[in-house]
């Protein structure tokens, strides 16, 4: 497992001197700082090199990691690793993903996808049919599965431990009179646990239209039980508007 291997003397250099899927059986990599070292500081190695290369986040830059250095170092363990943290923040998120992915067996799937862009637009969700490998520690257990030379792998984390998120496509077709400006934000809730509320599509709302939005949940709910619709305007409107759903769908990236 390469955890965010080192860009400066290695990218670009012929593979007998740097980490390669040739190296083993099973090469799986973890790139959180790939950004070009010369301007931005990146101490990450930017091509996929392994047998499956995950990109959180994009690769570039990691959530939680623009903090101002002073809470940033008040956040994690201490004025020392704060203080070594806050330097090379990107770089050191790939073992601690890797750690929280012990725990989280069923955390951190990478989606296979062309590009971070793409991703983000909902354009690589759900998984394909043989399934989605996990970031970290239970990557080979999707050994047997691979077909591709190299396989790009995307997905989201949060900003701080916990990390792993759980990707959602909420699909929210209105019921109402009249087109209202506002907001409309959904809950999930499941055998095994709820989300906050998440924000799925806000301007112009009109009855008989459908929004869509994905959302990477902070718990994996599990059998969905219970979905939370809310909508607001944020003002007193003297008409009082009246909005519903008349469908909501959630389909999870897994399965």
């Amino acid at each position: 497992s390469g955890l965010d291997p080192a860009q400066p003397y290695f990218q670009g250099t012929p593979t007998e001197v740097r980490l390669d899927k040739s190296d083993a059986d099973f090469v799986d990599i973890i790139h959180t700082d790939s950004a070009p070292t010369i301007p931005n500081l990146g101490f990450g190695i930017t091509p996929a090199i392994g047998h499956i290369d995950f990109y959180p986040n994009g690769g570039k830059q990691m959530p939680g990691c623009g903090k101002n250095p002073i809470s940033q170092i008040v956040d994690l363990d201490g004025i020392w690793e704060g203080t070594r943290d806050f330097v090379a923040c990107n770089h050191l998120r790939s073992y601690k993903y890797y750690s929280d992915s012990i725990i989280y067996p069923n955390g951190f799937l990478g989606y296979p996808c062309a590009s971070y862009d793409l991703f983000q637009s909902g354009k690589c969700f759900p998984c394909p049919q043989e399934g989605c490998p996990n970031m970290g520690h239970y990557a080979d257990k999707f050994k047997e599965k691979i077909t591709k030379d190299f396989l790009k792998l995307y997905l989201n984390t949060g900003e701080a431990r916990d990390f792993p998120l759980w990707r959602y496509k909420v699909t929210v077709t209105l019921s109402g009179k009249s087109k209202v400006k506002g907001y409309v934000n959904v809950a999930l809730y499941g055998t095994d646990g709820n989300t906050k509320q998440y924000q799925i599509t806000k301007g112009t709302l009109k009855p008989d239209n459908t929004y869509t939005a994905y959302i990477d949940a902070e718990v994996n709910v599990g059998k969905v039980t219970k979905v939370k619709f809310l909508w607001n305007n944020n003002w007193i409107n003297p008409t009082f508007p009246k909005l519903g759903a008349s469908t909501i769908t959630v389909q999870s990236g897994q399965n």
